[in-house]
Formats: C-alpha cells, sequence, structure tokens
C-alpha cells in the first residue's frame, strides 16, 4: 500500500487486468522458489516504529505531514491518520550485538520524531491505543490526505455497506458504531521482521504463529479504549473489527477475515499463504501495473512483484508473509504484527528479542509442530493472550495445559535464548533483553497491567477525561 496510484473504482476491465498481474506475480515467485533465485545464507532482521503524537493536553495532535516536511528522510512515512508515524528501520544482520544496534536506531528515530514535534509544542506517545483517543478523533477529518488512505477508505466502506461496528467485551463492555476505516487508526504497533530461507518458510512461519500467544502475553500494552477497560490487547480486537469486510452481505459471510491469524499449518511454501489469502479475500484496490513479472524473469532481472505486494498490504495477517528484494536479491521474511509500541523502546527491543529468539529456538526444538499441536489451539492461545495478558492459559505442545506465566519462563525464555545463541547474537545482548521479558514476567508487570492498576487507584478522582490524559502524560514521562 505504498503505492499512490492505488484505487478502488478501477474499471472492470482495469481490476481484470490487476487480477491478471496478481496471478503473474504468484507464478513468477513459484519460479524464482523452484529455481532457488530467493537469498540464503543470511538471516537479518527489521522493525517497523508506529507511534502517536499529542498536544499538550495528551489528546492526538494531527500534525505528522507537517512533521515529515521537517524530518524528510524516507525512513519516516505517513499511517492512516495524521496524528500517527511510521518509521521503516533499516534491516541488521542477525548476529552480534544486532539488538543494542537496533535499540540505537529506535531512540534515534523516535527522538528525532520528538524533537520535530516538541517545536510544535507536542510529544511522541509510545502505547498500543492511546487512552484520551475518542470516536470523534477518528473521524475523515484527520485521514491522513493521501490517495491511497482515500481508497481504502473508499473500498472497506463500500463492502462494508457503510457502517463500521465495533463490539468488544472485557472487563467492561464497548458497543459503538462508526462511519470510515478510521478506527484503524487507534492501532499502533512494533511491527518486527525476520528473514528466513524459501525451504525452511513454511516450517519458521508455523513455529511463528504457535509463538505468537506466549510473546504477546508478556508484551501487552493497549487495555483501554475510549475510556473503558476491555482486553489487555485490545489492538487485535480493534484492528479485526476495523477491517472485516463480511459483515452486512451475506454473499460475503462464509469469506475469510481480511485481518486473520489463519485457518491451517502452511504444508509446502510461501505460495501456501499466498493462494489462500488470493482464493478466499477480494482484492480492496488495484492499479495499473506497468511489469510483467515473467517477463522480468525471463531477461535474467528480479521483480518486485508489485500487484502481489499491493494486494499482500490489504491482508492483515498477525504473522505476514513478505517477500522483498534488497540490493537486487529477493528474500523472504516474516512479519510479526501482533506486538504493541511501547510501553518504551527498551521493551520493544526486548519484545523483538524474545519473539525472533522463540521462532529462532522452536524451530530447533518442536519439530514439526503441526503434528504435534491443533492449530485451533493455536489460534485460540492468542485470543487468550490477547484477553488476558500474563493470565492466560494455554493448550500447548501435545496437548498439555499451561499458564502464561509458567510456559514462558520454564520453556519459551530458554528456546529464545538457545535460538539467538545459535544465530550468533552476543551474550551481553541476550542477556540485556531477555533479562527484561523475564523480569517483566516474574512480576507480572506489563505496559497494560501498569495502565489498569495506575486507572484503578484513581478511584473517583476526577472526571474520565482527566483521568485518561494523567495516565497518557505518565505513560509519556515514563517512556
Amino acid at each position: 500500500m505504498g503505492r499512490q496510484d492505488v484505487s478502488p473504482d478501477l474499471a472492470p476491465g482495469q481490476f481484470r487486468a490487476f487480477t491478471k498481474a496478481l496471478l503473474n506475480d504468484l507464478r513468477a515467485l513459484e519460479a524464482m522458489l523452484r529455481d532457488g533465485l530467493i537469498e540464503s545464507g543470511v538471516r537479518r532482521m527489521g522493525a517497523e516504529q508506529e507511534l502517536f503524537l499529542v498536544d499538550k493536553g495528551w489528546r492526538p495532535a494531527p500534525i505528522a505531514t507537517d512533521l515529515l516536511e521537517v524530518l524528510h528522510r524516507p525512513e519516516f512515512t505517513t499511517e492512516l491518520a495524521t496524528f500517527n508515524l511510521e518509521i521503516n528501520l533499516p534491516p541488521l544482520v542477525l548476529s552480534g550485538n544486532c539488538f543494542t544496534q537496533l535499540h540505537r536506531q529506535v531512540d534515534d528515530y523516535v527522538g528525532q520524531v520528538r524533537r520535530a514535534a516538541k517545536d510544535r509544542a507536542a510529544e511522541v506517545v509510545l502505547i498500543g491505543i492511546l487512552p484520551t483517543l475518542t470516536n470523534s478523533d477518528l473521524s475523515l477529518s484527520n485521514i491522513t490526505p493521501r490517495p491511497r488512505y482515500y481508497a481504502l477508505n473508499d473500498a472497506v466502506t463500500r463492502m462494508c455497506g457503510g457502517a463500521y461496528h465495533l463490539h468488544i467485551q472485557g472487563s467492561q463492555e464497548l458497543h459503538v458504531e462508526h462511519d470510515s476505516v478510521m478506527m484503524e487508526a487507534g492501532n499502533t504497533s512494533f511491527q518486527v521482521h525476520l528473514q528466513v530461507e524459501a525451504g525452511e518458510f513454511a516450517h519458521f512461519y508455523n513455529i511463528a504463529q504457535a509463538m505468537a500467544a506466549p510473546v504477546l502475553a508478556a508484551s501487552v500494552n493497549s487495555p483501554l479504549l475510549f475510556g473503558r477497560r476491555l482486553w489487555m490487547e485490545t489492538r487485535i480486537a480493534l484492528f479485526q473489527q476495523s477491517i472485516d469486510t463480511r459483515r452486512t452481505m451475506p454473499h460475503r459471510r462464509e469469506l475469510a477475515p481480511r485481518v486473520r491469524f489463519g485457518e491451517r499449518w502452511v504444508k509446502d511454501s510461501i505460495l501456501d499463504v499466498y493462494r489462500e489469502d488470493i482464493a478466499r479475500i477480494p482484492a480492496l484496490v488495484g492499479a495499473t501495473i506497468e511489469q510483467d513479472s515473467m517477463e522480468v524473469l525471463k531477461r535474467g532481472e528480479v521483480p518486485t512483484l508489485p500487484a502481489l505486494q499491493i494486494y499482500n498490504g490489504t491482508v492483515y495477517r498477525w504473522n505476514r508473509p513478505c517477500y522483498g528484494v534488497l540490493d537486487g536479491k529477493p528474500h523472504l521474511r516474516l512479519e510479526c504484527r501482533v506486538l504493541p509500541s511501547g510501553p518504551t523502546t527498551a521493551d520493544e527491543v526486548a519484545n523483538a528479542a524474545f519473539w525472533i529468539g522463540a521462532v529462532l529456538g522452536g524451530a530447533g526444538a518442536y519439530g514439526a509442530i503441526c503434528n504435534r499441536m491443533d492449530f485451533a489451539d493455536a489460534r485460540g492461545n492468542l485470543l487468550a493472550a490477547a484477553r488476558g495478558g500474563l493470565q492466560a492459559g494455554f493448550v500447548w505442545i501435545d496437548g498439555r495445559r499451561v499458564t502464561a506465566p509458567r510456559l514462558i519462563l520454564s520453556e519459551i525464555l530458554p528456546l529464545a535464548r538457545s535460538g539467538l545463541e545459535s544465530a550468533g547474537v552476543d551474550g551481553h545482548d541476550i542477556d540485556r533483553y531477555l533479562d527484561i521479558i523475564g523480569a517483566r514476567v516474574r512480576s507480572k508487570r506489563t505496559g497494560a497491567r501498569w495502565l489498569v492498576e495506575s486507572l484503578a487507584r484513581f478511584g473517583d478522582t476526577g472526571t474520565e477525561p482527566e483521568q485518561m490524559a494523567a495516565l497518557t502524560a505518565a505513560a509519556a514521562h515514563r517512556q
């Protein structure tokens, strides 16, 4: 969705041409997999930092486009709302002190945004859902004025029939209606990427699916929405419902959700995931595709797979498969999308180290996880983690029932340590960041738990907006 020329209103012939280009991209990817053209022998990681911008009253500050004119670097980019920004961090080879390097990157880039924001009497907040956010903030007046965002809103609104319904039940209940896709802008995340080889993709993807639950349970930071205490990671419910295009039209009810965990384990390759999505989820937008990916391959060049990239950008798997080209070489990545922004950059990097280590360690320890765990249990575990955080219970390998803290401390953290060691990560880096996870789990002190307990201590002191502003200010001061 980084392209500006996408449209939900292409003529039927243009959409047929886009679909043809999409299938052509799949054939090109299949040929690259068959001919061994996907990069191997190197393991890289990367991340995307999303953040909120707030004013002196700790309310959303719609100044993102102004800040981008000042920042003026390709790493900084827009998000759906003008009170959000995204930072695409440069990839790093997974070895040595790579997590210290990542931490420095995050601090540097977030610091640049913070300094630019301060010049406009604004601040950065790293949090999954901003406590001071209101339904009125999510109006189209705050949509980022870029063609791709208008196209996304038009397409999703048309498929939803013009009405967006949000219903989340946690410690309290929230039921609201909205008129645009802007509910999605209530979320910010810290998305982590891990490069994998073509032959190991299916195995690593399946392990990543299983690991999503314990990693999220230790990382929750989004318990509040519109003043209501809901799930410990309410982002999961909010994002899924904000782009659900199946609700209003009977013939769409059997389609797969656009924000999804998946329906089954992957058997063979990344093609399994793309083919399932294309078969079950209609394209939201299209574009005129000039590049013929098969012809590019025949010339001995590397295609960018533009139609597939556009399509994949509108299917929001919690573990998303990614294709990219770096330094002229095509590669495959896993993108973990379950992790929230914040509460500190150290926490975010620790979450990244935990997830990457757990995937690498689990890949070596568990074998074919599809033979040892029911897929429905993996999906149910993720929902349990989102609802309860470290209070969740899981159905784990071989049908074992275990609490989230016990599983993380006794099994997943040691696996993550061994996974990072096998990748050649420095012991100091491993200790520094995994110890953050261990301390957090032993104390049961996630960002979400801190927010919930802080809110409880207010009691009847102050109005709801005052309480939400105080929480946001406290989170910002401590980040």
